[in-house]
């Protein structure tokens, strides 16, 4: 999780334990608990990552969803809708997304695929319920698959040797992977997020790098955390 979601989470858990304290002495009479109080679980972190995240499509439809569940919560909309509506919305717009990636390529396939025909062992990270560590120092690295399912991985490549441009595909549902590169890279990233995202705050490009980390995938409900 990254420090800034500590800080957000930490902050309503206090505000929650300081209002149920208050409530408890009867100095407040706040209900904090009103029809559908579950919904700002989603509502919250989407709008916050909204500000703080370069992928905003995932935190929109996250937000949209969460109102809209609050409003149902409420009786003003009917939960049948959702599924007539947002549910077709978001299946399409991840549709979309892989077709329009398909036709026009990603830079991050094109690699993988010149590496598999050339018959190059491709790096491979799986965890599933479980984690897993990965450190390629002093490897030659040019691309990898990572898969985090309910786990997670990190991918340590500050050791490793990278030559030419490589890629990584990730792909994290409920899962989160921590991409760890050095400074002496680029890192460029093209996601498909629902409720989660590619988070590439620390690493900082320059035009003095030769070489380009191309990272694309799919996150739902997860995240992949670039170091």
């Amino acid at each position: 999780m990254k420090k800034s979601s500590k800080i957000l989470w930490g902050i309503i858990l206090i505000a929650v334990g300081a209002l149920i304290a208050l409530n408890s002495f009867g100095i407040t009479n706040i209900n904090i608990f009103f029809d559908g109080w579950w919904t700002l679980f989603i509502i919250i972190p989407c709008l916050f990552g909204l500000f703080s995240e370069r992928e905003k499509t995932g935190n929109i439809i996250g937000i949209a969803i969460g109102v809209f569940l609050l409003l149902c919560c409420q009786n003003i909309l009917s939960f049948s809708l959702l599924f007539k509506l947002v549910i077709p919305v978001v299946i399409i717009r991840i549709g979309l997304k892989l077709i329009l990636g398909s036709i026009s390529g990603d830079k991050s396939t094109k690699i993988i695929k010149e590496i598999k025909e050339k018959g190059e062992k491709l790096k491979e990270g799986f965890a599933i319920f479980s984690g897993q560590d990965l450190n390629f120092n002093g490897e030659a690295f040019s691309g990898a698959e990572l898969t985090a399912v309910f786990g997670g991985i990190e991918c340590d490549l500050r050791g490793a040797l990278i030559e030419k441009d490589s890629a990584i595909k990730v792909f994290a549902i409920f899962g989160g992977i921590d991409i760890l590169v050095p400074e002496n890279v680029n890192v460029k990233v093209n996601s498909t997020s629902i409720f989660g995202g590619v988070s590439n705050k620390t690493h900082k490009n320059s035009d003095e790098n030769a070489s380009t980390i191309y990272v694309s995938g799919i996150c739902m409900f997860g995240g992949v955390d670039i170091k």
